[in-house]
């Protein structure tokens, strides 16, 4: 961990920069990306171990980003469940979706693990291929989220039917966000054990509910899995998009870092939350689309508000556009490094 800055920022160590890197960093605004999928659909980069390590590394190789995040989807440890996903031109599609009790799974089946073993061969795969400093992130999606899309059938605006499911059925909804919880608990801790030096959970959706809502169906299971990791060794990251008026409620729960999307300030997340957590974030991702001048100019307007205090991530308010040209990624990453701020 020494060797880190990222892990150290985590941790709310000293670092003699600030670290970063960006969601969806291995994806299709980098023409490498876009040269391995001519090959091949994205499931199949997805579970094949070395396309999947390669694409890790792409971006690693070109800008330098201080972590790698494991290229894979949060829906993958759904299809074990009997729920097939389809990764369409329009985005991942529920093939049964789920509208009544019957349609939830009685448990975790038994060949789990080895049904997304490709998933913890990449990471291994990608642990050998990076320098020690460079740390491999694992991540899942919450459980709410998993549940929204599994009864929306795909993703949504209202989120009417999951919502409509929930105040229906609310049993049935438990039972769903329990196994959910149980499944990703277990399949975070595998990459752990396959070379992960931190996780992720993603609460992509989260932000649709009211705090009361968030209470009930989305704190109590991302907790279990935060508590799940607690013993792992790693640096546990909760991400909740649109989360502003969930400050209160996520400042209970047992994570080292927080990510703090776009719609927040860094200085007002800070005061509110920097006490207990590391925090990481957060440009607009359209930022990037504007000129690398902008760029640079927005990046230090984010890093100011950080105000040098101890334990800042620098990453984007949410996953990079795949309209980013790669000049303002360099540019990005060049006023990270080049910031003369406070001293952290």
């Amino acid at each position: 961990m020494n060797e880190s800055l990222f892990l150290r920022a985590c941790n709310k160590q000293p670092v003699e920069r600030t670290p970063v890197w960006m969601m969806r960093q291995a994806g299709r605004y980098l023409p490498e990306y876009r040269a391995v999928r001519e090959r091949c659909d994205f499931l199949t980069l997805c579970r094949t171990p070395e396309l999947a390590c390669e694409v890790t590394l792409q971006p690693i190789r070109r800008f330098g980003f201080d972590a790698a995040v494991i290229f894979s989807d949060i829906l993958i440890s759904l299809e074990p469940l009997g729920f097939g996903v389809v990764f369409g031109e329009k985005g991942p599609s529920i093939a049964k979706p789920v509208r009544r009790g019957g349609d939830v799974p009685e448990g975790l089946p038994t060949d789990f693990e080895q049904r997304v073993a490709f998933v913890y061969e990449s990471i291994a795969l990608v642990r050998d291929e990076l320098p020690a400093e460079v740390p491999v992130i694992g991540f899942a999606g919450a459980p709410f989220t998993l549940a929204s899309y599994l009864i929306e059938g795909g993703g949504s605006k209202s989120y009417a039917a999951t919502k409509t499911f929930f105040y229906h059925q609310p049993e049935a909804a438990h039972r769903l966000l329990g196994l959910l919880a149980d499944t990703v608990s277990v399949h975070l801790l595998n990459q752990v054990n396959a070379g992960a030096g931190a996780i992720q959970v993603f609460d992509s959706w989260a932000g649709c509910l009211s705090e009361v809502e968030y209470r009930v169906w989305a704190l109590p299971y991302v907790q279990r899995i935060l508590s799940a990791l607690a013993g792992a060794g790693v640096p546990r990251i909760l991400f909740t998009l649109n989360a502003a008026h969930l400050c209160g409620a996520l400042a209970e729960v047992d994570a080292e870092v927080l990510g703090i999307d776009w719609r927040t300030p860094m200085r007002q997340a800070f005061d509110r939350l920097g006490d207990r957590f590391a925090l990481q974030g957060n440009l607009d991702p359209t930022v990037l689309l504007g000129t690398p001048r902008q760029v640079i100019a927005e990046t230090g307007n984010v890093l100011s508000g950080v105000g040098g205090r101890r334990g800042h991530i620098m990453n984007l308010g949410h996953g990079i556009l795949p309209a980013t040209p790669i000049a303002n990624v360099e540019a990005f990453v060049q006023a990270v490094r080049e910031f003369e701020g406070e001293e952290s």
